[in-house]
């Protein structure tokens, strides 16, 4: 035989005996063991189920003394030890499953072996090898066993428990008896079936809220980076323009000074080469954010400017337009300015447009029919924006979108390092406050920076 002919052959032999040591491993962790493994609370009432079975246990022991007293001619004293074992299987099941269902194996092996000695007094009177009162007993422990682990250990302890009532019946004969184990096996394998089907939707549910949770969580994450590529292809744009201007300035201002000195012309000459490489290297990283545009222009109806993408991008000298739009639809806009109007940075003038623009449309999906209010306040330090809708007149139609526009709002607000706050207002309206400052802080870390509480923010 070849050498390769010997390798496949250990290969394939020591594969499916690996998979069966392994699952005999993993079997024998599950049912010898003694760890904890309560009942899970119940949250409208708690010791419910555990009131419960302390009730069923001291009904076990009580007809369990009973019945093999009577029916089994055992000693009174005997009797009660052997019923007080099945109870105790019953409540230590409700903490440690593993533990109680050897324990109610173990009492029904002693009880097993110690009424079959006594046969023969009464034929009529023995039901052997399982007494109802085992039964119920081992019926409980079981179904606890089922709720609380792998379904491969509950089947196995079936297993167990059914070889154990075929030995008793099968290989221990002699004296005729009423026999019970067809009967409890039946029962013993519709409640493992009944505990292993509840332990599995109560772990099917436990994943998909799980689940939820993280599909929730990753679409806000790709949401925060979609309008993180959306603001910077914007910045892109306006960094763009100012450091074309930046050079078209050098280039154009040795022009401009009879005889310049050749220092100035050198110095200009390395500042326009400086704007262009800058530009370049901008252009080069910016440039795929820009290729991912979504289309050209914007709805009308206040989520877009009805721009081209690769238009220049908008300012506050276009907010009279985006009003329009939004009143060409049928609704009421007022609009306010307070304190002297001046121009603005550019990331803060395109970053008001935004929020203004962002609070419209969310105002014509969410509220069918209100009067809407923008209000622009020059300050000293700075722009406040505020966004108030009224009551809606009709109910909201079904939101097609993903409902993050409020995200995208405090991502800007963040970049610039001022103050967002988004609360309904009365009678079901709905107000947006921001406040952009003329310098961002060099450590803007986000809209909880540590900044002087305004009016109206948070």
């Amino acid at each position: 035989m070849s050498r390769l002919g010997r390798v496949t052959d250990t290969g394939v032999g020591r594969a499916p005996r690996a998979r069966v040591t392994g699952w005999l491993r993993a079997l024998r962790g599950d049912l010898w063991t003694v760890r904890v493994d309560p009942l899970p609370p119940s949250t409208w009432m708690r010791w419910l189920p555990h009131g419960l079975l302390c009730l069923a246990a001291f009904g076990v022991v009580l007809g369990g003394a009973g019945d093999l007293g009577d029916n089994g001619h055992l000693a009174p004293g005997l009797a009660l030890v052997a019923a007080t074992g099945q109870g105790s299987a019953v409540v230590l099941a409700m903490w440690r499953p593993v533990p109680a269902w050897w324990l109610s194996l173990g009492v029904f092996t002693l009880i097993a072996v110690t009424v079959r000695t006594r046969m023969g007094f009464d034929l009529e009177t023995y039901t052997w090898p399982w007494t109802a009162a085992g039964i119920i007993a081992e019926l409980l422990v079981l179904l606890l066993l089922a709720l609380r682990v792998p379904t491969r250990a509950a089947v196995a302890a079936l297993a167990v428990t059914a070889f154990a009532t075929w030995v008793f019946e099968s290989l221990w004969t002699g004296e005729p008896y009423d026999t019970t184990g067809v009967l409890a096996i039946s029962l013993f394998t519709i409640v493992v079936i009944l505990g292993s089907a509840i332990r599995g939707r109560r772990e099917a549910r436990a994943q998909l809220v799980e689940q939820t949770t993280l599909t929730a969580e990753e679409r806000t994450r790709r949401t925060l980076l979609e309008e993180r590529s959306r603001i910077a292809r914007e910045l892109h744009d306006v960094v763009a323009h100012h450091m074309s201007v930046i050079s078209i300035q050098a280039q154009v201002a040795p022009h401009l000074v009879e005889n310049p000195p050749d220092e100035l012309r050198e110095n200009l000459a390395g500042i326009r080469q400086n704007a262009l490489e800058a530009l370049t290297e901008l252009r080069r990283v910016l440039g795929v954010l820009r290729s991912e545009h979504t289309g050209p222009g914007e709805s009308p109806d206040g989520s877009g400017d009805g721009t081209a993408p690769h238009a220049p991008q908008p300012t506050l000298d276009r907010l009279d337009a985006l009003v329009e739009n939004t009143r060409a639809v049928g609704r009421d806009v007022v609009t306010d300015i307070n304190g002297e109007r001046r121009p603005l940075p550019p990331g803060v003038e395109l970053s008001a447009y935004r929020i203004v623009q962002e609070a419209l449309s969310n105002a014509l999906r969410h509220a069918p029919g209100a009067n809407i209010t923008v209000r622009l306040t020059y300050e000293t330090d700075g722009l406040e924006v505020e966004i108030v809708n009224g009551r809606p007149t009709a109910p909201p139609p079904p939101s097609t979108g993903a409902g993050h526009g409020l995200l995208g709002m405090r991502e800007r607000v963040a970049m610039l390092g001022g103050t967002m706050t988004a609360h309904p207002w009365h009678w079901d309206g709905f107000k947006v406050t921001a406040f952009l400052p003329d310098t961002p802080p060099a450590d803007t870390p986000g809209t909880d920076h540590p900044t002087a509480p305004r009016k109206g923010t948070s």
